[in-house]
């Protein structure tokens, strides 16, 4: 395994970071769900993230299950709070100091902890002043309930403006994770500058676009029972709602097998040294839903890409990649189709 600093900071993840926003819960039970958590430790994978929403809090307690008598120091642990509001609760899921603060000590009750290493917010609130979002982040730090902060999926002046009244506050903000693959480009043009600009580190996640990049899914097949889009309708429409199952984004994916075979690389390998390769990313955040499958996949910290066939890869591709900055604010607008 490899290690990187994470933006500006000291704080050192490694390359791959294993994520769990998918692999616990429906598609796969609690012992498949630990099994892959020890293959990522037996790779050197420190890092691992979660969040207070995936599986209604239950990936959090998983989790926390399998890594219960690990040396904790050795460990770089991540979770998030905000995203939706609930109609049953008008102030759960905002960026509110309320809401930040009950949510760090209900994960960390989940998780078995008394800190997590970096907290993030999950997707931008427009309804609650950046000040106090920024603020209760800070103040989640000062009482020792976590290290470091970052951010997730914000668009690149929210990354600026919260970056500013974080320094201001003495506690920086390091990372924003973000969708970014091949197929999704969507933060090279204005998230990466300004993340750059203010020492923010990118924690990719679904780098392997669902798993469209990973050649499991055909054009004019149905997806495979124990695929993530086989597996529950809910998974389907996870992957489908960037058009990820498009059968003209399949035939481009099909167009780099050749290209990962000639590199001796797998298909996922390939998409995940992609990634990787990119100035200003920290780390790719990615699940399993067997060990092998993670083992596999995290040798691509090794791999190198040449010019030539990056080239190749974004001349296979050019036709369904998604680019336009816009989406980093409207993700599942008109410009995600097709």
């Amino acid at each position: 395994m490899k290690y990187a600093q994470v933006g500006n900071s000291g704080l050192r993840v490694s390359r791959i970071v294993y994520g769990n926003a998918i692999t616990h819960g429906a598609q796969v039970d609690e012992p498949a769900a630990v099994a892959c958590v020890r293959a990522a430790l037996d790779c050197g994978i420190t890092a691992f993230d979660t969040a207070d929403l995936y599986a209604e809090g239950r990936a959090e307690e998983i989790l926390g299950r399998a890594l219960a008598g690990e040396r904790r120091e050795r460990l770089v642990i991540s979770t998030k709070a905000g995203r939706w509001a609930r109609q049953d609760d008008p102030n759960a899921g905002r960026l509110s100091r309320k809401h930040i603060a009950e949510s760090l000590d209900a994960s960390l009750r989940r998780l078995g902890l008394d800190h997590v290493d970096l907290y993030q917010a999950h997707r931008y609130d427009a309804d609650t002043p950046l000040e106090e979002t920024v603020a209760a982040f800070a103040d989640a730090v000062r009482a020792g309930k976590a290290h470091y902060i970052g951010v997730s999926e914000w668009p690149a002046e929210r990354i600026r403006q919260a970056a500013r009244l974080a320094r201001e506050a003495g506690v920086p903000l390091i990372a924003n994770q973000a969708q970014y693959s091949a197929l999704w480009r969507v933060i090279e043009a204005e998230v990466l500058p300004a993340s750059r600009e203010a020492g923010v580190g990118q924690l990719a996640w679904m780098p392997l676009a669902g798993g469209a990049l990973t050649g499991k899914y055909r054009a004019g097949r149905r997806p495979a029972a124990g695929s993530r889009a086989g597996a529950t309708p809910g998974g389907a429409k996870s992957i489908g709602r960037w058009d990820y199952l498009n059968e003209k984004v399949l035939a481009a994916v099909a167009d780099l097998e050749p290209l990962a075979a000639g590199a001796g690389l797998t298909l996922p390998q390939l998409a995940l040294a992609w990634v990787l390769r990119a100035p200003g990313v920290s780390a790719a955040v990615m699940g399993a839903s067997r060990p092998e499958q993670l083992r596999e996949n995290a040798e691509a910290v090794d791999a190198v890409l040449d010019d030539e066939l990056l080239r190749r890869i974004d001349a296979a591709l050019a036709p369904v990649v998604r680019s336009d900055p816009v989406l980093t604010t409207d993700p599942l607008g008109p410009a995600a189709r097709l």
